[in-house]
Formats: C-alpha cells, sequence, structure tokens
C-alpha cells in the first residue's frame, strides 16, 4: 500500500532498486546529491545532474521536463554514501517561471521496477523558492528509508548546493542551468504539444531504453519521444486513479558505487566506477513499442486530424487504448486548466481596471467613468471569448476522438451498454485495467472519460452509501443509498469476475443482516459465489477469520522464500470480500480483522469492496480512519469527490452501472459461471 507521506515524515524502504518519479506542471531541473552521515556532499563529482546524469548508483535527467524518472540501486551506492537528496529546480532561462509559488505543486512518488508506489509525496507550501530538496534516501543501522523533506530556497541551485556545504556551489549552479539552457529546446513540456492540424502527439511516460529519463531523443525530430512500452523492465507506467492518486492524479533505472568510509579517511571519497545498469526485459529485444498503425485516411489541408482508436503508443491494441484514454483524460484537464486560468486573469484584471476607475473622483461618475467601466467589461467579455473559442476548440476533437474510442473499447475497458458484451467470451488472461466509472468536467460535460484502474487492484474499493444530495438535484434516503450502494457492488463485482480467467477470481459475500438479498440475486443466482453470502455475526467470523488465516499462510510462504510451500487445497486465485451493511454484525475482533485485510490483504491478492456509510461507524472514533484511508472510495450516484493528479480539477464520477431491464450482466455471469465449474470441482 502507498504511504502518502507529509513534510517530515519517513518510510522504510522495501528494495534497493527504485525509480523516482517526478511530475509538474512546468519543465524543471531534476538532479541528486550524495551525502555522508552527516549530509555533507564532498565535491562535484558527488552531484548527478543534467551535465554529469550518470553516478554508479544513479542516473538523473539529462534536460528540463515536466516528467522525470531517476533511477536508483540502493545496493551500488557506496558505504560512505549515506544519503542522497532528490533537488528540483526551475531553469534560469527567464522564459518560464521563477518561483515554485507560480506553478501547480510538484509530485514525486518512490516506486519499484514495477511500477509499484512504495510511498508519495506532493510538495505544497511553496511560494518565492525557485530550488527544493524534494525527498531524501537515507541509511539508518544498515536499512534505506525515504523522508518527505520540501525545504526550499528563494537563492535557487547555487543556495541549495552550499546549504549541503558543498565548496563549489555556485560555480556548479551555474554549470547546471548552462546544460538545461543547452536542452531546453527539446524539454518535455505539459501539456503535450499540438501540431497546426490539432492532432496530438501522445507518448507514454517511461522512457526509452538508452535515452535520458524523461528527456527527448537525440535522433529524430526535436521535441519529441520515442514511443516505450509501459511493460518495460524500465518500469512500468502505472498512471494513479484519478482523485486518488487522483489524483487524481496523477507515473527506472538506478545505479553509485565503493568509495572508503568517510568517517575513518582523511579525505572525501567519491563514488567511483560503474555505469547505468540494463533494466531491459531479458525476453524483449526492442525498448519501444510499434507506433500506432497509420489507419486513418489524411485529413483535408488546414483541418485537424481525424481522430483513430489506438492513436498512442503500445505493445498491443489494449496497451494502446489504455494510453490513449489516459492521454485524453490529461488533455481534457490540462485545456480546462487553462480555460479557467483565463477567465480568471480576465476577472482580475476587469477588477483592476474598475478599482483604478473608482479610485479617481474625477472619473468615478459622468461619462467619462461609465465609458471606462463599458471598456473594462468589454476587454473582459473578449478575453473569455477567446478563451471559450480555444476551449470548445478542443473539446470538439477530444470530443471527436472520445466518439471513435468508446466503440472501440474491450469489454474490461468498456461501458455495460457497449456492444463488446454481447459478444463476450470468458478470456485467458486478465486486462491491464477495469473500468469503474466515468469521469467529466463541467465546462465539457459531453465527454466521458473512462475511469480505468490498473490490475490486480492496489486498493480496496468503498462504496459510499451514506446520505447523500446527487448533483442532479436529488436527494436519496438512507435505505434506497443502501440499495444502489450495493448493486453499484455487484456491477464492479461482475466486472472482476468476468475479465478474470477462468478459475483465478474469488468472491465472497458478508451481509449480516441478510439485508441484500435482492441486491445480490445476480451473483448469487448464476452461482458466481465461493459459498452463498454469510450472514449474522457467525457467518462474518468465519469468513474473515479464513481469509486472514489464507493472508498470513501467503505472506509466510513468500517470506520464507517457499511460495511453492502453500497447503495443498488452498485458493491461491485472486480474493474480493464484499462487505455490506458495515459495522452491523462485527465485534472488535471483526473490526480488527478488516483492518488488517484491508492493509495487508492486496499484497497477496486479498481485496475488499465494502459497501458502507462512515457515519454509521462513527462510534469507533479515530480507530477506522486508516480503514477509509486505505480504501477507494466510489459513490452509486454522481459525485465530483475525485481529483486528477496535474491540476487538482474536481471530476464528477458516474458509477458504471447495468442499463434499466438489461440482461448483459446475468448473461455474462451465467458464462463465468459455466467456465468455473471444472476448476470448482
Amino acid at each position: 500500500m502507498t504511504a502518502e507521506l507529509t513534510r517530515g515524515q519517513n518510510h522504510p524502504l522495501p528494495r534497493a532498486r527504485l525509480e523516482i518519479r517526478v511530475s509538474a506542471g512546468t519543465p524543471i531541473v531534476a538532479g541528486a546529491t550524495l551525502g555522508d552521515e552527516n549530509g555533507r556532499v564532498h565535491g562535484v563529482e558527488w552531484v548527478a545532474h543534467p551535465g554529469t546524469p550518470a553516478l554508479p548508483g544513479l542516473e538523473v535527467s539529462r534536460q528540463a521536463a515536466a516528467v522525470h524518472r531517476l533511477a536508483v540501486d540502493l545496493d551500488a551506492v557506496p558505504d560512505a554514501v549515506h544519503r542522497v537528496s532528490v533537488l528540483l529546480a526551475l531553469p534560469a532561462d527567464g522564459t518560464g517561471p521563477g518561483r515554485f509559488g507560480a506553478v501547480a505543486a510538484p509530485f514525486v512518488a518512490v516506486t519499484g521496477l514495477d511500477g509499484d508506489e512504495v510511498a508519495s509525496y506532493t510538495i505544497t507550501g511553496l511560494e518565492a523558492e525557485s530550488a527544493v530538496v524534494a525527498l531524501e534516501l537515507y541509511r539508518r543501522q544498515g536499512a534505506w528509508k525515504v523522508r518527505a523533506v520540501g525545504q526550499g530556497y528563494t537563492g535557487g541551485l547555487a543556495e541549495l548546493l552550499t546549504d549541503q556545504s558543498l565548496p563549489q556551489a555556485h560555480e556548479l549552479a551555474r554549470g547546471i542551468q548552462e546544460a538545461v539552457a543547452g536542452g531546453l529546446a527539446r524539454s518535455v513540456p505539459a501539456p503535450p504539444a499540438r501540431t497546426a492540424d490539432g492532432n496530438r502527439s501522445r507518448q507514454a511516460a517511461t522512457p526509452a531504453h538508452g535515452t535520458d529519463h524523461g528527456a527527448a531523443a537525440s535522433q529524430g525530430t526535436p521535441g519529441t519521444v520515442p514511443p516505450v512500452s509501459p511493460y518495460d523492465a524500465q518500469g512500468v507506467s502505472v498512471p494513479q486513479t484519478p482523485g486518488v492518486h487522483a489524483q487524481h492524479d496523477g507515473t527506472q533505472q538506478p545505479y553509485p558505487a565503493g568509495a572508503g568510509d568517510s568517517a575513518t579517511a582523511g579525505q572525501s571519497s567519491a563514488p567511483t566506477g560503474g555505469g547505468p545498469i540494463d533494466y531491459s526485459h531479458p525476453r524483449r529485444q526492442s525498448a519501444a513499442p510499434p507506433p500506432p498503425p497509420p489507419t486513418a485516411p489524411p485529413a483535408a489541408p488546414g483541418q485537424p486530424a481525424r481522430p483513430v482508436a489506438g492513436d498512442a503508443t503500445g505493445w498491443s491494441m489494449e496497451e494502446r487504448l489504455y494510453n490513449q484514454v489516459w492521454g485524453m483524460f490529461e488533455d481534457l484537464a490540462r485545456t480546462t486548466a487553462a480555460y479557467r486560468s483565463a477567465v480568471d486573469f480576465a476577472d482580475s484584471r476587469m477588477e483592476k481596471e474598475l478599482d483604478q476607475v473608482l479610485s479617481d473622483p474625477r472619473s468615478r461618475i459622468g461619462g467619462q467613468g461609465d465609458a471606462a467601466r463599458e471598456a473594462a467589461r468589454a476587454r473582459h467579455t473578449q478575453l473569455v471569448s477567446q478563451a471559450r473559442e480555444a476551449l470548445d476548440r478542443d473539446i470538439a476533437q477530444l470530443a471527436a476522438e472520445a466518439d471513435v474510442v468508446e466503440p472501440a473499447l474491450p469489454a474490461a475497458y468498456a461501458r455495460w451498454d457497449n456492444p463488446v458484451w454481447h459478444a463476450y467470451r470468458v478470456p485467458m488472461e486478465i486486462p491491464m485495467a477495469l473500468r469503474l466509472g466515468d469521469l467529466h468536467l463541467p465546462e465539457a460535460d459531453r465527454i466521458r472519460i473512462p475511469l480505468l484502474v490498473r490490475l490486480p487492484l492496489e486498493r480496496g474499493l468503498w462504496i459510499d452509501s451514506g446520505r447523500s444530495a446527487s448533483l442532479d438535484g436529488s436527494l436519496a434516503d438512507s435505505h434506497e443509498m443502501r440499495r444502489l450502494g450495493l448493486e453499484t457492488a455487484v456491477a464492479h463485482a461482475a466486472r472482476l469476475l468476468a475479465v478474470y480467467p477462468a478459475g483465478e477470481f474469488t468472491v465472497h459475500v458478508i451481509d449480516p443482516a441478510g439485508s441484500g438479498a435482492q441486491a445480490l440475486a445476480p451473483l448469487v443466482q448464476t452461482g458466481v459465489l465461493a459459498a452463498p453470502p454469510a450472514l449474522g455475526a457467525a457467518g462474518t467470523a468465519d469468513v474473515l477469520s479464513r481469509l486472514t488465516q489464507r493472508v498470513d499462510l501467503v505472506q509466510m510462504a513468500l517470506r520464507g522464500g517457499a511460495p511453492d510451500a502453500l497447503p495443498p487445497g488452498l485458493d491461491t486465485s485472486q480474493q474480493l470480500l464484499i462487505v455490506n451493511d458495515f459495522p452491523h454484525g462485527f465485534d472488535d475482533r471483526a473490526v480488527n480483522q478488516l483492518r488488517y485485510l484491508a492493509d495487508e490483504g492486496p499484497a497477496v491478492g486479498v481485496h475488499l469492496m465494502m459497501v458502507a456509510d462512515r457515519e454509521e461507524s462513527a462510534g469507533y472514533g479515530p480507530l477506522l480512519d486508516p480503514l477509509w484511508r486505505s480504501l477507494l472510495r466510489l459513490t452509486p450516484v454522481s459525485d465530483d469527490h475525485l481529483a486528477d493528479p496535474w491540476v487538482g480539477h474536481a471530476w464528477t464520477y458516474e458509477p458504471a452501472l447495468v442499463p434499466p431491464g438489461s440482461q448483459v450482466l446475468r448473461q455474462v455471469l451465467t458464462q463465468v459461471a459455466a467456465a468455473r465449474r471444472p476448476w470448482d470441482r
């Protein structure tokens, strides 16, 4: 489970080879310093920066970019190094923002080579600072930890490096900015560039093998990044669930080696030797997937390029569609942010002009004042109209793309009303992701972006059945919300059963009061459940005990390096536990077991889906706060509680429900049940 750090918090690092992902709303410089046990940096050779991007255990980007991936191999760090500090700075060329307070808060995540997040940190509270120490990886009693630092410096890189006791701080800071200035023409901006015809060139977030992390390739057109597979072993491109990080938002390769012990040596010891470690997949010869096939006819001169389903990079059509949906999500977030920013500027400008008119007694009244007011309002209207025209142009392009992409989506990504479900067959392998609903913004209400979460699930789901007023103005009472919540949970569980191969996904249900019989009927009557829904306190305790025991056994086997030593007959498939009407039927022991499953279960294939009203468990006080935070909150009605990882828009979420009167869910579950029978014998 990802640790969301606040300033000063630390978290243990479970592995040595890591990737540090950085995302910001503008091109920034990323680097790192190696410090001794006192945090002292002994020389310029202990600093990785765009001019010297690779050290024996560390590699950074060669230029400024909106997205960076820094690779770290802590096993290769020399004994003299006790601290690896990650630095971020704004380019000092004068063409962009000069302080972090003028840009979106940078987001930093520490991930494994498989893309699984270990810890993340959003750097907030920056104002006039132009350089910041984001994170530090530090060695304590032989083990490595990560700490969220967030220390900013108004004096830029020079002040930052001076604070780390580097003698040549000013010279090195000047050299870094010069190196960056030479590469800014090739930097990766945010949002992605649009060509003159309005077509969008999307790239996967993972750097190509052999190229700079977060930088454009040296060959090809400047400003472009070669496509790469998110499955390449350099890192799995795992976009965070919007709003969840939506947030949201929101995105491998490591390296120092041998140096003497600075505590005993009379002089400083710099990391020496070694080069970038090759993390390319051993069974894959090319690090870059093939570009999308040119299936669309050329657009007429002066017209936007016609959208094509699967025009993103990827090794398969499924992967290309996944990346394309993610690109649409990002494009809509950024174009809406640009529109809102333009409107805010127009409003502030008009207010300033009106204040100037009112502050002068000579122009406050009379024809001169009225003319000034009308001129201010006219300029405001013109600015807003220009911004709206640009937004409408982008929305029209995105709407055309959505009209092409939606019918081409595979079953795992498709709505329940998509014809692809009528041709459903039980799959042979799990897909990359699963659709849990749709997202949209008020400025582009006609565009629905699929909310896709990666599989296997990295966190449980919470269907919030609390009394709530939906965005359409209707107010559902508590009984109606419970019914809608459980129907939403059944629809999500049916999707999970449908996209997994036969026998690889098992669903359990706890319904202590038996109040969900009607909503659970599709699962019960088709026979896809592992057992009938558990009733009462005894049934609840039995299911929780069995799943807790399974988590314990798998954890012991994995920690002991003997995954094949599990007891015979143990179900090794992914497990989903649906809990209805929590906390009814739960005693203190059952609550603790549920928390244990939420914390430890996802890592060993046990997932929670809770249908609950948080207010009904208020009697437990803060005891359950970690439980709610560990789950992805969804709602059975439209609600704007999710945020993206780039600019923090509040996105309206709509659950993926079966159309009224449709039999598609039962038809799909019937096929799933038929395919499971040989496995249940």
